[in-house]
């Protein structure tokens, strides 16, 4: 899979999944080893009475600092001192595939780079470490008042989060950012160091990191080598860091206690029973309809031969997660018993509220929540259908200079000065972007245009200037200079005049379609908030009738996730928890001659000098869900032992609900991923670093306490 994936974009923004991951919630009491926890409120009393731990200040601190953030969507920690990076392929294969070309296809042969110097840079990639947490709720909040409108409420909360971030990030040269928990009830301001000199350092053939394919994604047993290896750099060598996770020896055995240190991408677990309701019957589905649309254009385009299989392959393996992913979240979420537990908590929390005189104006929230997700599902549909790589970049480029004329505080949050280092490393990307590829999915996006709209609708006449979508797409491909990042760069920095006199044709479609765009976001904004509003109010009642010991929603904010290791029951069989590497060739064998099954000639040429008894990938029952991908597995004394890569079938409900039955987390036992590079990769340079502390260019690196 790829949890990762699931949380990443898979071409367009559906209406639906802006206003879902737009709203923070809070959740239910946690019960088993439920929880995606803050680090600064881990769950100590839990843990201690449950598991017999308690971590440490320095414990916790240590792991945060040892663990990092994707700007693509997904997690990592150092494993070394000289800046080594552990993720999952699938979170680097955004990178892989950039670096990529056709004479040599990194994701096919894989790479290994002998020597620091033959390291590759990846040409847009942004890591992040957390280094500070500060609570700023009272300043927020004091920005709204009960008075405002809505629309008067998003501007006055934008604007005093972007004075935060603005002057923050002026203080301490760090980015910093303002995450909203709990419904809008707690602000927190979270400061990163920035890594933007990231090279690729090892990453195995596709074939062995997404072995099994579509077929087995979100399945168990899995066989999967979903590992990678990058280096941060800065002033021209490898980064020197304070904090790296120790690659523990002995691994874990069943039961044991772990921990997951990522960045869980977006839970609503606060949903109400309409919403939830909505969700699953009417979003999701829509959703799903998108992802169909999109993986049979993919899979169209990936016939016209091996280049354009290899130039399309990525974009293809997301939309098919993320299309297993959302089967999977309404299949749960049509399972009687999943609402039936909401139905009993929601309507116990409603009895307490409506007992308690002043508590009970706050039931009112719940019908403003249902109202809200009906809103939602109208709006389905109602937004400019992307897709194309280059308008995407012509469209930032055109909102960028209209919103760089208004002060920080009052632009859209993506524009804020605050974040605009890592907008523009993105942006100035000089990543490849295929011209048959954009066209093919630029025409697409025309015609779904047109078909949402109309052929006789004013906007989509202006768009197509006359011409079928197909040819109005391979018109602006071919008469586009956006190919180029250096033209972008022209453009955003000649502001509003040399964006209003391109006669790029990129540029004009984008410029067309702004005002609508803007009157979507506007009318998705004002839901955001109304819905920001009434789980306000209904957070507040949890808190009044429950307390507040409770976990916050997940919001690509760095969390603490832990569980046991362990085996679970399915159609009457016992699933183990572990696989094997000698499994995976004997899983080979029984899909003989299928697709995705092949292990690569590395493997095939080693098998016997392989040990067939090492743990491959294993189980837990900590909760995770998309973002997750590539989080360090740690053990009690926080050295890693696993690298989550997946979730198994049942557990994409998670971002509704949280089951221990059956849900778990999947990762790579990191004695698979050593042995690998031992035996496999020969990759003795990095054994040595990891497993010996060995400094890149020589000499020791004690583990830091």
């Amino acid at each position: 899979m790829n949890l990762s994936q699931l949380f990443r974009s898979v071409g367009r923004l559906v209406p639906v999944a802006i206003v879902l991951a737009s709203i923070p919630l809070a959740v239910s009491r946690p019960f088993a080893d439920e929880g995606m926890w803050l680090f600064n409120d881990l769950p100590r009393m839990q843990l201690e009475k449950r598991h017999g731990f308690s971590p440490t200040d320095a414990w916790a601190d240590h792991l945060r600092l040892s663990s990092v953030r994707f700007n693509s969507g997904g997690s990592a920690s150092f494993v070394s001192r000289d800046g080594l990076v552990l993720t999952n392929h699938h979170v680097g294969v955004d990178t892989i595939a950039k670096l990529s070309t056709a004479d040599r296809d990194l994701l096919a042969d894989g790479f290994l780079a002998k020597r620091p110097e033959d390291e590759i840079k990846a040409p847009d990639l942004e890591l992040n470490q957390l280094i500070a947490i500060r609570d700023v709720t009272a300043e927020v909040k004091a920005a709204v008042t009960g008075a405002m409108s809505p629309d008067e409420a998003v501007a006055a909360r934008r604007a005093k989060i972007a004075e935060i971030e603005s002057r923050e990030k002026k203080a301490s040269g760090l980015r910093s950012d303002v995450i909203t928990l709990y419904g809008g009830n707690v602000y927190h301001l979270y400061q990163f160091r920035r890594f933007t000199d990231v090279r690729l350092v090892w990453a195995p053939e596709r074939a062995i990191a997404f072995f099994g394919g579509d077929a087995d994604n979100f399945e168990f047993p899995r066989f999967d080598l979903d590992a990678c290896l990058f280096r941060v750099w800065e002033e021209g060598r490898p980064a020197r860091v304070e904090h790296f996770l120790e690659w523990s020896k002995r691994g874990v055995a069943e039961g044991d206690l772990v921990f997951v240190s990522g960045n869980p991408g977006r839970t609503q677990r606060l949903l109400t029973v309409d919403a939830l309701k909505e969700a699953r019957d009417r979003q999701l589905p829509f959703e799903m309809e998108a992802i169909r649309r999109q993986e049979i254009l993919l899979q169209q385009f990936s016939l016209g031969g091996d280049e354009a299989a290899r130039r399309a392959k990525d974009r293809l393996f997301g939309v098919q997660n993320g299309r297993k992913a959302r089967s999977g979240a309404i299949e749960g979420l049509q399972i009687p018993g999943l609402l039936e537990r909401k139905v009993i908590e929601e309507s116990g929390l409603k009895a307490a509220v409506g007992a308690d005189d002043s508590l009970r104006p706050l039931l009112s929230a719940w019908d403003a929540a249902a109202a809200n997700a009906r809103a939602r599902s109208r709006l389905l549909g109602a937004g400019i259908p992307g897709g194309s790589r280059l308008l995407r970049i012509a469209q930032t480029i055109a909102q960028l200079v209209e919103e760089d004329a208004k002060p920080s505080g009052e632009r859209l949050p993506e524009y804020a000065d605050a974040g605009r280092e890592s907008l523009l490393l993105s942006l100035y990307s000089p990543a490849p972007i295929y011209a048959d590829l954009e066209t093919a999915v630029m025409a697409d996006a025309i015609a779904e245009l047109l078909e949402r709209r109309g052929g006789d609708d004013p906007l989509c006449a202006r768009v197509l200037d006359g011409l079928s979508p197909r040819d109005r797409a391979a018109a602006a491909v071919a008469g586009t200079k956006l190919f180029d990042a250096a033209e972008r760069r022209r453009l955003v920095e000649g502001g509003r005049e040399a964006v209003a006199a391109s006669k790029d044709p990129m540029i004009r479609i984008a410029r067309l379609v702004d005002p609508e765009a803007r009157r979507h976001r506007a009318n998705v904004d004002e839901l955001v908030e109304r819905d920001r509003q009434a789980y306000d109010r209904i957070a507040k009642a949890r808190f009044a009738v429950r307390g507040t010991a409770d976990y916050p929603d997940a919001t690509f904010s760095l969390r603490l996730a832990f569980g046991q290791v362990r085996g679970y029951r399915e159609q009457g069989r016992d699933v183990p928890a572990w696989t094997t590497i000698g499994g995976g060739f004997d899983h080979a064998a029984a899909h003989a001659g299928r697709e995705d099954f092949e292990m690569p000639a590395s493997w095939v040429k080693k098998r016997a000098v392989l040990d067939a008894a090492t743990p491959f990938n294993f189980v837990c029952t900590a909760d995770i869900i998309g973002g997750n991908s590539g989080s360090p597995v740690v053990d009690r004394e926080g050295r890693l032992v696993g690298l989550i890569f997946d979730g198994n079938i049942q557990s994409l409900s998670a971002g509704f609900v949280y089951s221990e039955e059956q849900s778990r987390a999947v990762a790579v036992d990191a004695r698979a991923i050593l042995h690998a590079l031992e035996v496999v990769y020969a990759a003795d340079r990095l054994v040595a670093e990891i497993v010996g502390g060995e400094a890149v260019g020589g000499g020791s690196a004690p583990r830091s306490q």
